[in-house]
């Protein structure tokens, strides 16, 4: 309405059709990822970033009315504002702005992830005939989202960061791959991901992502060929120093159509008195974890929102959306994630890689 005072109406059908242009521009460079991927990609990207300026006009428009309409009941504007014949356009070109910076301030965040450290100790031994492990590094890099819109640049960035810190243990709790392997093919990722080095080896889970492109066999095989370990409803005996459990993912009833094991029947043959780690790619229902003696679970998906205010949102869904919890006996890693999942922007968290330095003490 504010802009059609300053707009002839052929600008503002030429406004309206660029709009709705930009409304479909997500979802049809979704459709068209697999049919004519050197056109999907703008516009995802368009897409993706119209997306977020909408959440972020649409926050700011409404609070400009819900201002207009305390001020019907408790005149707090000046009058000088509400009479000038330029305010609207003022708060228009205001609104605008804003939405750059953000959306600006979100492109740089969400491409600078940190290091989150933490420091763990877990009442149980890690030993062998060789002798005893006291402790160990464990990096845990949790959606990647590699794809249409997180490419090669990013993984390397990503390896050099791992790499750096010298990891006994690399773990990648879900949606590594972003529904279409596509993209992971033909950007050679798997030389990428061959940089990876860590004595004990590197694990990962199926997320929910790897699930909704219905290509799960592929982007699984991928994985193994780049020298990735996927467990499914399994666990690895590494060394008869420590367990590695490894949980499918929750929507593998929603698109594969069959339920995965309970955590019971998964970890029914393992020896409690070593070290258990789990990979779970949501985090629900973490008293299982508990029930079953696991002494570490890292988990992603959360994003931790990725954009405000969607980390309200989070937090009151996941016991915890980002951080250390502690439950009884079990400690849990929830990981805000090193990617993004539609908009490349972050905005009230950071991407991070996370380090855990793992202490083994005697019961």
């Amino acid at each position: 309405m504010a802009l059609s005072r300053y707009i002839t109406t052929p600008w503002l059908w030429l406004y309206g059709i660029t709009f709705f242009t930009l409304a479909l521009a997500y979802p049809l460079g979704r459709y068209l990822e697999g049919i004519v991927p050197s056109l999907a990609y703008p516009l995802v990207l368009i897409g993706a970033y119209w997306l977020a300026a909408i959440l972020y006009m649409a926050m700011m428009l409404i609070t400009i009315e819900i201002a207009r309409l305390i001020h019907r009941f408790q005149p707090f504007i000046p009058e000088s504002w509400l009479n000038y014949e330029k305010t609207p356009l003022y708060l228009v070109l205001a609104v605008l702005s804003m939405t750059a910076l953000l959306l600006t301030y979100g492109s740089w965040n969400a491409k600078n992830p940190q290091i989150t450290s933490y420091e763990i100790a877990i009442a149980k031994e890690a030993s062998n005939e060789a002798g005893s492990l006291e402790e160990m590094t464990i990096a845990v890099v949790s959606d990647l989202h590699l794809g249409t819109i997180i490419h090669n640049d990013r993984l390397l960035k990503m390896v050099e960061m791992v790499q750096a810190l010298e990891p006994d243990l690399i773990l990648f709790p879900g949606d590594v791959i972003d529904e279409d392997p596509g993209p992971f093919a033909k950007q050679d990722m798997k030389a990428t991901f061959e940089k990876l080095r860590a004595p004990y080896g590197i694990y990962a889970v199926p997320g929910n992502h790897e699930y909704i492109g219905q290509q799960w066999d592929e982007i699984f095989a991928y994985l193994e060929e780049s020298g990735v370990t996927v467990l499914r409803d399994e666990y690895r005996r590494i060394d008869d120093l420590f367990y590695i459990v490894g949980r499918d993912d929750l929507s593998r009833k929603n698109f594969a159509g069959t339920e995965r094991k309970s955590l019971a029947e998964v970890m029914e043959q393992i020896d409690p008195t070593l070290p258990i780690l789990l990979l779970d790619h949501q985090p629900f229902y973490l008293e299982e974890a508990v029930e079953q003696g696991v002494d570490l679970q890292v988990s992603g998906h959360t994003h931790r929102g990725q954009l405000f205010p969607f980390n309200l949102v989070t937090h009151f869904m996941f016991e915890t959306d980002w951080g250390h919890l502690v439950k009884g006996d079990s400690h849990f890693i929830v990981s805000t994630g090193f990617g993004t999942w539609g908009p490349p922007i972050r905005i009230g968290n950071r991407p991070e890689v996370v380090e855990i330095r793992l202490y083994f003490r005697a019961p």
